[in-house]
This record gives C-alpha cells, sequence and structure tokens, in this order.
C-alpha cells in the first residue's frame, strides 16, 4: 500500500486571497512549494490536492479555467503531484459526498492509488480539511499562519508548507 499526503489547494499551496482563485495572474504558488513536495516525493509520498471548487457551480468560473491554474501549479512544481480531485458543488446548488468534510474525493483517490490513510496525512487550512482527514484516519496538519485556531482537533498545527513539511519528515527518517 502507498503513503500520501492529501494536500488542500488555496492557503496551502497557493496564496489564499478570501475569494475565489480562478485567474491565472491571481493563482501565486507560495514561495517553497515546490520544494516541500520534492521532499516529501523523496521521502515516499504519494501527493494528492483536494480542494473545493464552489466557484464553478456557482458559474463563476469554468473547469477549464480551473484547469489551467492546475496546470500552472503543476508546472511550478515539476509535476510533484500525483493527482488532483476537486468537488464543482456549493452548498446552496446541490448536496456533494465530494465536498469536504465529507470524504469520497479521498474515498477515491485511496481507492485508485491504493493508500494507506495509517501511514498517510491531510494538510488543510480550514477545519473542514481538518474533519475530512480525521473521517478517514489521517494524520492532520491545520495551517494556520497566527496559530490562533487553539480549538482545533488536528493533530498538529503548523505556520506553512514548510513547517508541515518538518513535521511530517521529522517522523520519516
Amino acid at each position: 500500500m502507498n503513503k500520501c499526503i492529501f494536500l488542500d489547494r488555496d492557503g496551502v499551496l497557493n496564496r489564499e486571497r478570501g475569494d475565489y482563485t480562478f485567474q491565472l495572474q491571481d493563482f501565486e504558488v507560495l514561495p517553497g512549494v515546490s520544494e516541500c513536495l520534492a521532499s516529501f516525493k523523496k521521502h515516499g509520498f504519494l501527493l494528492i490536492v483536494v480542494t473545493n471548487q464552489a466557484g464553478i457551480s456557482k458559474g463563476l468560473y469554468s473547469t477549464q479555467m480551473m484547469n489551467a491554474c492546475h496546470l500552472k501549479l503543476q508546472k511550478e512544481v515539476n509535476y510533484a503531484i500525483d493527482d488532483i480531485f476537486y468537488c464543482r458543488w456549493h452548498p446552496s446548488v446541490s448536496k456533494s459526498l465530494s465536498r469536504k468534510p465529507q470524504t469520497l474525493m479521498f474515498e477515491k483517490a485511496c481507492a485508485l492509488y491504493n493508500i494507506d490513510c495509517h501511514q498517510s496525512w491531510m494538510i488543510g487550512d480550514r477545519p473542514g480539511d481538518i474533519e475530512a482527514g480525521i473521517s478517514m484516519a489521517l494524520r492532520t496538519i491545520l495551517i494556520d499562519p497566527e496559530k490562533k485556531m487553539n480549538d482545533t482537533p488536528a493533530h498538529y498545527i503548523a505556520t506553512d508548507l514548510h513547517e508541515a513539511n518538518r513535521i511530517i519528515i521529522s517522523g520519516q527518517d
């Protein structure tokens, strides 16, 4: 079985703008993300992005626009990401078992890539990311730059992906 790092997109891999990020000029991969992902790969982890993209169902942007952002992300991280799963649905439009904190995106990835959840992690910046990770028996890291979310059920809190990388890799050596 494979071990995996599941990653939320906005706020973990690219700059969180507080609004939907779908324009290429606004899609900014955070500094050092490529190096962190390369480190995870070096330690034998699959890398799978799980992201809610409700702006599609709200008609704010197209799947093609989102895919262009994902291609930009892949290019900037030297194609280190093994797969990207997304949920296009907003709760006001449709109930979906894929939308985090639901776990269908994770379940599909685990089946497709033969992932051992007990050796795997979820890194996200929202309570729903952590809730989904815990529901899947993943170890979880909440990205909280100011470390203000003290009441989180996350296993760890990190200021950024660099700190999350140190937490995970220190347990691998």
